[in-house]
């Protein structure tokens, strides 16, 4: 294969952004060769900027049977992501996912499964912010053991800042029967990815999840969560669609350094020693080890959505490493459904969550969710009901 025939499924805001890549000569190795969405007039532009050849439409089953495409990119309402790679994959085709993976992990341990049983396929996901250099230079620091053993996170991201008319824009935003939450679930998918990504998964989680804090909204804009991982280290994540201006700064500290990643810059302080040594052996009562400011160089550019498509593709042309494999979207969706949990029941919640629990904890949600005109198809699961 030279080239990969790509369908997009959903041309909102995110499908035609994508679009426009390719449009744009941005995507090297593949071309659009269908698009599919339920309104007329999404097709009619994508017909418009892609021309005549390109294989229109509205039911993605028939694009799929249609052997047009050779791989599908999903940017549909949340619930819709596991419904559509599913199929996608248990059609031959490659799969890539816009973010989060789904709504509830038990949606995405189905959608692994046919990920597992079909190893020939590609299965991706659309977390572009692993292409960035700052978080790809702090994953390596961590992981290599450059700032020792991990004592503490704190990740503040409330530069999401949403107005009421962003909320009112569509129908599926901000219901629990549309989107499946607010922020943690259309917002900060990409810092729970990067969290887990960079430093791992923690243990146990309890979180406040604040429900209309900001905003005329059924779901949460506000949240604060604590984490506690196996080895004693604590995380502090905080974000929202409320705060202007907001902030997004993460600190990693660990036993023989600190990483601290602001407005796209990294800063890292080296210890000599442990820290842990010099507080047990040093005599000074007020000392503190000797460390350095040291200058990181961060190579390659941040390519973002470009760079996921790009690798998807080479990745199927020529089987390379995936930078963000979509099996690996069960993680965050695990860490929004302990946060959401633990909120509910007002106490810790061990992760893995109990996804039976957290299943009929949302359809709970759901069953109490505003009415907007929203598709039966964007809240079934795969067996048609709640």
């Amino acid at each position: 294969m030279d080239k990969v025939r790509f369908g997009i499924i959903g041309l909102g805001n995110m499908g035609s952004t994508h679009v426009m890549h390719f449009v744009a000569g941005k995507i090297k190795r593949a071309e659009i060769s269908a698009v599919c969405d339920v309104k007329a007039d999404r097709l009619k532009w994508a017909k418009g900027v892609l021309g005549e050849n390109v294989g229109l439409f509205t039911n993605a089953e028939q694009m799929f049977e249609s052997e047009s495409i050779d791989a599908v990119l999903i940017a549909v309402p949340h619930y819709l992501h596991p419904v559509y790679a599913i199929k996608a994959m248990k059609s031959g085709i490659h799969a890539l996912v816009e973010k989060p993976a789904g709504v509830y992990t038990k949606q995405v341990m189905e959608m692994n499964e046919v990920a597992d049983a079909n190893p020939d396929i590609m299965f991706g996901i659309m977390f572009n912010q692993r292409t960035n250099p700052v978080y790809r230079k702090a994953k390596e620091l961590v992981q290599t053991g450059e700032i020792g053993n991990l004592k503490r996170v704190n990740w503040i991201i409330t530069d999401w800042y949403r107005t009421q008319a962003y909320y009112n824009s569509s129908d599926w935003r901000a219901t629990w029967k549309g989107e499946g939450g607010g922020v943690l679930l259309n917002q900060s998918p990409h810092q729970l990815d990067l969290l887990q990504w960079i430093c791992g998964m923690p243990q146990k989680v309890r979180a406040f999840c604040s429900e209309g804090k900001f905003h005329d909204i059924e779901v949460e804009d506000d949240v604060t969560a604590f984490a506690e991982y196996e080895n004693g280290a604590t995380a502090v994540f905080v974000t929202s669609t409320g705060d202007a201006p907001g902030s997004n700064r993460l600190e990693i500290q660990g036993d023989m350094g600190k990483i601290i990643i602001e407005d796209e810059k990294l800063s890292f302080w080296k210890l000599r020693v442990s820290e842990r040594e010099f507080c047990m052996s040093t005599k000074q009562g007020f000392g503190m080890p000797e460390m350095w400011k040291c200058e990181i160089p961060l190579a390659g550019g941040n390519l973002q959505h470009v760079g996921i498509i790009n690798n998807f593709t080479d990745a199927i042309i020529d089987g390379v490493e995936l930078l963000a494999d979509g099996k690996e979207g069960i993680n965050g969706v695990e860490l929004a459904n302990a946060m959401y949990l633990s909120s509910w029941l007002n106490d810790f919640v061990e992760i893995p969550v109990d996804s039976e629990m957290y299943y009929e904890k949302l359809k709970e949600k759901i069953k109490n969710s505003i009415s907007r005109k929203i598709v039966d198809e964007q809240i079934t699961d795969l067996s048609g009901t709640y």
